[in-house]
C-alpha cells in the first residue's frame, strides 16, 4: 500500500493511493495523522479503509507533504556506500556517521526544491529512507527488520558551502525544505525483509547515481540497531540510509542544482520523487 500526507482544501491530512486515485483515510479513521496511524498499528485498518473510500483526486491534484511531515527524529547517514566513501576521501570506520536533519528541512512530491539565495553550491543526494513503525530501544538487528513501517525516496540536498564551513554538517543540511522525502510510504508488506533495491538519481533525465542496497557498508539492520542504541525509536521515525558515489560536488567540474533543474529519485519497487529546483 502506498500512503500519503497531503494538504486539501488548506486542511492536512493523509491518504492511500489506490488505482481509483487518493482516498482520503484522515476522513474516515480516528488517527489525526499518519504517524499516529503507524504508532497505532493500524496499517491493515487503513488498507480496508483504502478499499472502500471513495477517491478524491489525483496524486498531481493534491499539494503533497512529506511522507511524514512530524517525525520525531531524522537519523542521516553520511558516506554509507564505498564509491561515496573514496569520492569524498573520509577514512574507513568502525561505526556509521550520523548527523540528524528536521522536518522543516522537507518538502513532497512534485514540490520545489528551494535552492537558498545564500548558496551557490546546491547540491543533490539520492537515498533510501525507512519509516519506523514499532518502536523500541536497542534493538538487535535481527528483529530491526519488524520495526519498519516502510519505504520511500529520499532527496537529501545539500547546501555545500554551508556544510564546508565547519566540520559540523548542521547548517549545510538543514536550509528550509532544502530535501525532499516521498513520493509515499510504501508499506513493509510489499517488500521483503532484506529484497535487494535498486537506486537512481536523475538531473534533468541523465543518470548521476546508481547503487543498490548489496553496496551499503552498514546494511539497514545494522542502522537501525546503532541508532536505536543511543535514543529510543519512535513510530514516524525516519532513516535516510546515505548516497552513493556520484554527487554534484565531486564531479569535474563541480554540478550545482540550478533553477528550473529537475531532480528525480528512483527506488526499485517504491516509485520516483521528482521535484523542480526553485530558488528561495
Amino acid at each position: 500500500m502506498k500512503l500519503i500526507s497531503f494538504v486539501r482544501n488548506g486542511t492536512a491530512s493523509y491518504g492511500a493511493v489506490t488505482d481509483k486515485g487518493v482516498v482520503d483515510l484522515g476522513e474516515q479513521l480516528k488517527y489525526p495523522d499518519l504517524k499516529a496511524l503507524l504508532a497505532a498499528n493500524a496499517v491493515d485498518e487503513a488498507r480496508t479503509a483504502a478499499g472502500s473510500g471513495k477517491a478524491i483526486g489525483r496524486l498531481e491534484d493534491l499539494e503533497l507533504l512529506p511522507v511524514i511531515p512530524n517525525p520525531g527524529k531524522i537519523y542521516c547517514i553520511g558516506h554509507n556506500y564505498e564509491d561515496h566513501r573514496k569520492e569524498t576521501n573520509r577514512p574507513k570506520v568502525d561505526h556509521p556517521s550520523v548527523f540528524m536533519r528536521y522536518p522543516e528541512a522537507q518538502t513532497g512530491h512534485l514540490r520545489p526544491l528551494v535552492r537558498p539565495h545564500e548558496s551557490t553550491m546546491f547540491d543533490y543526494e539520492g537515498e533510501i529512507a525507512i519509516v519506523i513503525g514499532k518502536a523500541g530501544r536497542r534493538i538487535q538487528e535481527a528483529d530491526a527488520w519488524n520495526h519498519v513501517a516502510g519505504y520511500a525516496c529520499y532527496n537529501e540536498g545539500s547546501v555545500r558551502d554551508w556544510q564546508w564551513h565547519t566540520q559540523q554538517f548542521g547548517p549545510g543540511k538543514n536550509f528550509f525544505q532544502t530535501g525532499a522525502f516521498g513520493p509515499w510510504l510504501l508499506t513493509a508488506d510489499e517488500i521483503a525483509a532484506g529484497e535487494v533495491l535498486s537506486l537512481i538519481t536523475r538531473l534533468n533525465g541523465e543518470v548521476m547515481q546508481q547503487t543498490d542496497t548489496t553496496l551499503m557498508i552498514f546494511p539497514i539492520p545494522r542502522l537501525i540497531a546503532y541508532c536505536s542504541t543511543f535514543l529510543p525509536l519512535a513510530a514516524g521515525d525516519v532513516i535516510v540510509t546515505g548516497t552513493p558515489g556520484g554527487v554534484g560536488a565531486k564531479r569535474t567540474p563541480p554540478v550545482w542544482l540550478k533553477d528550473g533543474d529537475v531532480c528525480e529519485i528512483e527506488v526499485s519497487k517504491v516509485g520516483v520523487l521528482r521535484n523542480t529546483v526553485a530558488a528561495g
